[in-house]
């Protein structure tokens, strides 16, 4: 414990998820897995309890939250759904897909989730324990990927730990994440048009170049692991950390058969293997700007940008 809180590891069974439903009723942080990467969840009706979300993650306040639902009906309880929304919801719920909608004026959410916009952002995440632990608490969830606001999502227990230990209540332990890369999110707009706004394990095509933070992972520093990226590498540097693809090989390979899928459920594991080495800078072999592939760039490309 490096914090003012000793974290609580928590196992994925039923008593398991009954405390961490506890824990998020009176008001505190637990760490979730979902199919994509870890959540840092909190009632999303409190005030308090979503203040905590940005205080652990040190996240800037104009950056909004994702809040997961159990039930189409809870989510209509928050947000307008038209024909357009419902019939994404029908397809793809639960699943990877985030819907930015409009945000009902009557919604029970706390006001800093929106980050000042007249919208929210809805999922209903496809993973057994954080579908039963929605089941259990009956409340939405705000859940932003659990870790130190702009570094690499986590896709395991330990990547939580090493972000977050201290910093959190507790941390429900259900090994790594599937997908690998956070949802796919998508605005619905008033004409009964869809805007990506940022790419993920559903393939929308490319996000739009917009003005303005609509959603969360729209931030130009992104993932970023403490030290320079450099893109497209086939080469090796002396100071590199190689993260390899197909033929490329490396220190670690996103996928040495060249699939874009298991690609995307390794791509943080590499950066945060990369980042915890002794190696200057991280190097990363070209991946194909293909299906998933299209969020894995998005993803290396706002690692690769510094910060302002």
């Amino acid at each position: 414990m490096v914090g003012k809180y000793a974290t609580e590891t928590i196992l994925a069974d039923a008593e398991g998820i009954a405390r961490a439903a506890q824990i998020l009723r009176d008001g505190g942080l637990v760490a979730v897995p979902t199919e994509t990467v870890y959540g840092l969840a909190a009632r999303a009706d409190s005030d308090e309890a979503v203040a905590r979300i940005y205080e652990a993650k040190g996240r800037p306040s104009f950056n909004p939250l994702i809040v997961h639902v159990h039930s189409v009906e809870q989510a209509a309880r928050l947000a307008v759904i038209d024909q357009t929304a419902r019939a994404l919801m029908d397809r793809y719920w639960p699943g990877p897909l985030t819907l930015v909608l409009p945000r009902l004026p009557e919604a029970q959410i706390a006001a800093a989730v929106s980050a000042g916009l007249d919208t929210v952002a809805l999922r209903m995440p496809d993973h057994p324990v954080m579908q039963a632990l929605l089941s259990e608490l009956d409340l939405p969830i705000a859940a932003p990927s659990a870790n130190r606001s702009g570094f690499i999502s986590p896709t395991t227990p330990e990547h939580v730990r090493v972000s977050l230990d201290g910093r959190i209540d507790a941390l429900i332990e259900a090994g790594a994440c599937l997908a690998g890369v956070e949802s796919t999110i998508v605005a619905v707009r008033a004409d009964g048009t869809i805007e990506v706004l940022r790419p993920g394990p559903l393939d929308f095509g490319e996000s739009s170049n917009g003005t303005g933070i609509e959603a969360p992972g729209q931030l130009a520093s992104h993932y970023a692991p403490g030290k320079p990226v450099r893109l497209n590498a086939t080469e090796v540097a002396p100071d590199d950390f190689m993260i390899g693809f197909g033929d490329v090989g490396g220190d670690c390979s996103l996928s040495e058969s060249g699939d874009v899928t298991e690609a995307a459920s390794r791509l943080y594991a590499c950066l945060h293997e990369g980042a915890l080495s002794d190696k200057k800078q991280i190097a990363v072999a070209p991946v194909p700007e293909t299906g998933i592939g299209i969020a894995i760039n998005d993803r290396l490309r706002r690692a690769a940008t510094p910060p302002d």
